[in-house]
């Protein structure tokens, strides 16, 4: 699996007439070696691959990089790859240019005298675009300990809880059953904080009447889950009602018909014309959902600047939302993933307002 990712690579770059790619993104060498340690550099030619890293990983490199040859430098990678280029007549090569700073460009291009560098964006990227059968399992297990983690914490959610005693036990619940860390810092935003959208938990303390919104994903075997529930604490009234309904509204209409050959613009569509149908459209300013797989947030997106085609294999989330400042805001969001039907949901939590 893992070497059918540097052969679709490995094509790509004979298509844009590249002899080699430097891969420097720590993501970007996980998916294509499965090398999960803190530094090395892959060399990938048109023939062959190469993995190189230092003393502290001899033994798991060799063991996790199947099918790559693993090189031990002592400092840094430069004399190896110039080594590598010389081996391989090696004269244009390719690096990340999203990734490499300035400083390190600079000393590429004082360490590799005779070689042109190319700079290149997304071509790895677009490979992780669309997730094989392994992946998506992966993200499955992810969303499923999510769904798991939701269910949990609704134990935990009352008056005179603070926002951060929740984000808390969230996080060790996940842990604590597998996961390596968080997707992303935990949202958990009550009563006014609610409206916004990206209101990372607080020392605030949870009142009576009021919503909590929780977004929070499990960064599991190398994979993100994300996923957003807007439960009430005492009695709503007719406008957290309001609100809420619409907002569910939208999501369950996107869920039924986001499908492949769609547009990410069209995806967004699905979502924004209802809410903006009951005059909330300005009160939902972000995107319709994005890409997750081995980042919380990549490609595709579904927004209004979105030309993207969907396609099988991709994993998207689907989260609209309404926010209304000093009311309270409501989000509702799931992860999916484009099938040649339609879409699989991938989480499966309550989307009823939950009373507690």
């Amino acid at each position: 699996m893992i070497m059918n990712r540097v052969e679709k690579l490995q094509q790509m770059l004979s298509e844009k007439q590249l002899e080699a790619i430097i891969i420097d993104s720590p993501i970007n060498r996980r998916y294509l070696s499965g090398f999960t340690g803190s530094a090395g550099t892959l060399l990938i030619t048109l023939e062959q691959s190469y993995l190189l890293t230092d003393f502290r990983y001899e033994t798991q490199a060799v063991d996790q990089a199947a099918g790559f040859q693993v090189s031990i430098y002592a400092t840094q990678p430069f004399d190896e790859l110039k080594s590598l280029f010389g081996k391989h007549g090696i004269t244009r090569v390719a690096f990340e240019q999203d990734i490499v700073s300035f400083a390190q460009y600079k000393r590429y291009e004082a360490a590799f005298h005779g070689v042109e560098l190319v700079g290149t964006s997304g071509l790895v990227e677009q490979l992780r675009e669309i997730k094989d059968d392994q992946e998506i399992s992966v993200i499955q297990e992810a969303a499923t300990l999510a769904d798991q983690t939701f269910a949990h914490i609704l134990n935990y959610i009352k008056p005179g809880v603070r926002e951060l005693d929740i984000a808390l036990e969230i996080e060790m619940f996940m842990r604590a059953n597998g996961a390596t860390s968080t997707s992303f810092d935990t949202i958990v935003a009550s009563g006014e904080r609610s409206a916004l959208p990206h209101g990372v938990a607080s020392e605030r303390v949870i009142g009576n009447n009021e919503f909590v919104k929780l977004d929070f994903g499990a960064y599991y075997k190398g994979y993100c889950s994300d996923i957003t529930r807007t439960v009430f604490v005492g009695q709503p009234t007719q406008k957290h009602l309001e609100i809420y309904n619409i907002v569910l509204e939208a999501q369950l209409y996107a869920l039924e018909h986001i499908k492949a050959g769609m547009t990410g613009l069209e995806a967004d569509a699905c979502c924004r014309d209802i809410i903006t149908n009951y005059g909330y459209g300005d009160r939902f300013g972000h995107s319709t959902g994005h890409g997750i797989g081995m980042e919380i947030h990549e490609a595709p997106r579904l927004s209004r600047l979105s030309d993207t085609l969907l396609t099988p294999g991709m994993t998207v989330t689907v989260e609209p939302g309404i926010y209304l400042p000093g009311f309270g805001g409501v989000r509702i969001e799931d992860d999916i993933v484009i099938t040649q039907t339609g879409n699989q949901i991938l989480t499966s939590s309550p989307k009823e307002l939950i009373l507690l």
